[in-house]
This record gives C-alpha cells, sequence and structure tokens, in this order.
C-alpha cells in the first residue's frame, strides 16, 4: 500500500562498547524509543483515533519504565556466556522483554482492579476517565476495563514482533524462539493459577511457590538470562546453571515483592501497599503466616488471615499486617530471601563466567532483593 511504513523497525544504532548489565538496562531505553517510534508511526496509518487514544497510551505506559530488570538479566546472561561486542541484539530482546511486561502489568491491573501503575493511574483507570471526559455513552468502567484488554494484546504483538525480527538476524534465532515461546506459555499459567488460586481462597504453601515460580522467577529472571546466554551460544551446562541461578533468583525478587505489597511505602514503589492484602492474594509470605499461627495455635492470627474474612476495611488490613509479624512470617521470608539469594550465586558460579560477569549478577540481585522501605507507621 502506498504511504505504508515498513513493519520492521529500523535497526538499532550498533552498541560495540562493553556495557555493565546495569548500563544495558538503561540503554535499552533508546532502542525501546526507537521501536514505539515505529509502532505509532504504523498506528496512525492503521487508525488515527486507535493511535491516538490506545497506542498513545500503550506507548507512554512502556516508555515511562520501571526497574528493566528483565534487561539487565538478558544481557548479564549474555556476557556471562560469553558474549562481547556488538549488544544490539541484546538489547533488541530487552526492549521486546519491555513491551511484554508492559502487557502483563496491563492485563494484571485489570485482574487484580488496581488503580495505580508506575506513578500514575493504571491504563484502565486512565481509558475510563477519557471515556468519562469524553461524555460518550455506557459505562466508562467497562469501556476502561475492555481497552485495556486490547491494550495489552497491543504489547504483546509488538513484542512478538519485535523478538521475531531479532531472531531472524541471529544465528541462534530458533534457540532464541524457543526460549521466549515457553517464557510466555509460563507467564499466562502463571497467572492463571494466581486467578485460580484467589477464587478457590487457596493458602497452601506449596501452592504459592508454583505460583511465585511461574509468575516471577521463570519470567522475570531464569527466562531472561537465558535469552541473554543463546545469543551468545551458551552450551547446555551453562544455560542450566543460568536457569538454576535464574530460579533462585527470581523467587527471591518475588518474596521481595511479597513483602513490598504488604509494608512498602507508596511512595517509593509507585503502586499501593494494601492491594494484596485487601484483595487476598496468595502470596508466600500470607501462606507461612498461615501455616505458622495454625502450627502456633495463635487463634487471632489465624482469625486475621482466614479466606472467609472481608479483607477491605483498613481496620481488617492493619490485622493482616500485625499478623504477618506476631507470627514470624515476615522475618522468615527475610531469610528466605537471603538463602535464595546465596543458592542463586552458587548456581551462576557453575556457568563459567567470567568475574566482572559473576560482579554484574551479585549486584543484581542485591538490586532486586534489596531491603523493604517501610511505612512510617508503627506494625503493632
Amino acid at each position: 500500500m502506498p504511504g505504508l511504513p515498513p513493519m520492521v523497525a529500523p535497526p538499532a544504532e550498533r552498541v560495540d562498547d562493553p556495557l555493565t548489565a546495569t548500563a544495558a538496562a538503561n540503554a535499552v531505553g533508546t532502542v525501546l524509543e526507537q521501536v514505539l517510534d515505529e509502532r505509532l508511526r504504523h498506528s496512525r496509518v492503521v487508525d488515527p483515533v486507535f493511535a491516538r487514544e490506545l497506542a498513545g497510551r500503550l506507548a507512554a505506559l512502556t516508555a515511562r519504565g520501571g526497574k528493566r530488570l528483565r534487561t539487565a538479566f538478558a544481557h548479564c546472561g549474555w556476557r556471562a556466556a560469553g558474549g562481547s561486542g556488538d549488544a544490539t541484539a541484546v538489547l533488541r530482546t530487552g526492549a521486546a522483554l519491555e513491551l511484554l511486561q508492559a502487557c502483563a502489568l496491563i492485563h494484571d491491573d485489570v485482574m487484580d482492579g488496581s488503580v495505580q501503575r508506575r506513578g500514575g493511574p493504571a491504563l484502565h483507570v486512565d481509558l475510563a476517565r477519557g471515556h468519562w471526559a469524553a461524555g460518550m455513552h455506557g459505562s466508562a468502567e467497562s469501556f476502561g476495563t475492555s481497552a485495556a484488554v486490547l491494550a495489552g494484546d497491543l504489547a504483546l504483538a509488538w513484542a512478538d514482533d519485535l523478538l521475531a525480527e531479532t531472531a531472524l538476524g541471529t544465528p541462534h534465532g530458533t534457540r532464541l524462539h524457543g526460549e521466549w515461546r515457553a517464557m510466555r506459555t509460563e507467564m499466562v499459567a502463571g497467572q492463571y493459577r494466581d486467578l485460580h488460586a484467589q477464587a478457590a481462597r487457596s493458602c497452601g504453601v506449596d501452592e504459592a511457590l508454583a505460583i511465585a515460580t511461574l509468575k516471577s522467577a521463570l519470567y522475570t529472571v531464569a527466562r531472561p538470562l537465558a535469552l541473554g546466554a543463546v545469543l551468545a551460544g551458551a552450551d547446555g551446562d551453562a544455560l542450566e546453571a543460568l536457569r538454576a541461578a535464574g530460579r533462585c533468583a527470581g523467587l527471591a525478587f518475588q518474596l521481595r515483592d511479597d513483602l513490598l505489597g504488604a509494608f512498602g511505602d507508596p511512595a517509593l514503589t509507585g503502586k499501593p501497599a494494601d492491594d494484596d492484602l485487601r484483595s487476598r492474594k496468595l502470596t508466600y509470605l500470607l501462606a507461612v503466616a498461615v501455616r505458622l499461627a495454625d502450627a502456633a495455635d495463635d487463634h487471632l492470627s489465624a482469625a486475621a488471615l482466614a479466606p472467609d474474612t472481608d479483607p477491605t476495611t483498613d481496620r481488617a488490613v492493619r490485622q493482616v499486617r500485625s499478623a504477618l509479624v506476631r507470627t514470624g512470617a515476615r522475618d522468615l521470608v527475610e531469610a528466605k530471601i537471603g538463602e535464595l539469594t546465596d543458592m542463586s550465586l552458587a548456581h551462576f558460579d557453575r556457568c563459567g563466567a567470567r568475574p566482572a560477569a559473576r560482579h554484574e549478577f551479585a549486584a543484581l540481585i542485591g538490586r532486586a532483593t534489596g531491603a523493604v522501605p517501610l511505612r512510617a507507621e508503627e506494625v503493632a
């Protein structure tokens, strides 16, 4: 069609200087900006209203960033497997991971009813406000939810397109796509198990760990490490060590996120601290607290944590938070984070990475599992 821009994003500028994993997480912003600009140009050709109201909001959310840990771990896996020189394919893979993360966040916020994301309104909330401000007919909430689902689908399509384009340009494309394909399915499986656990009001430790493994350990760390490693032609033993390191590190990361979800300061995390508690989301933290309360015959804590308790009031949230402390669950989870971190570092050492790559990985783990910023109020 005349005037239609190419679907393939223009090649990113070659990155030949050695980057640290943290620098790669920052550098991916430039690649992501190029990709988003190309996607938005094509969206305007398809339909200007769609481009302005949906694709534009998606691009803005994606560009707003976050910690971009998945890009950092992909770069770290590449370096650990001996990658050096031109890092463009790694950064483009990182940009695809950022788009996939945008899909996950948008859909997750819809499912959880979260109202805030990355320091601003969640996308479904922003879309609902736009509906209301424009004076359109029908339910603004329903419109926002439906449009956000489409935005998440669009993010996934953009991510898949970018990963496919990157895979076609590397001799390791088949293996790269295999890791990507597995990661997408694991991500959806984890989200479904999360929904299922909430509907069934589950409180089992094993189920909480299964969800954390699928939703975070594999998706956030293990698969990004492997994606980077296959771009460097990693062999089977190195990949096995990196996946094991990533699984432990990812679990530690999720357990830290569980603590932030209960005790974090929204001014520092960019999201409400009470959402997990109000929805009684099954986390390892909650499951451990239930087990400890039952073992100690702590009826007060058990009552606060019971699945049939209404957790939506401020008083109920305070009681749940207090039970997490009183049972010792918070301290146990803190100790588990340390244990998983040590295991992760030991597995990473088995992949044969050079000292610089090992140092980068250790720094990333510290960044991902750092101290919880607690509320100013006393937890009693």
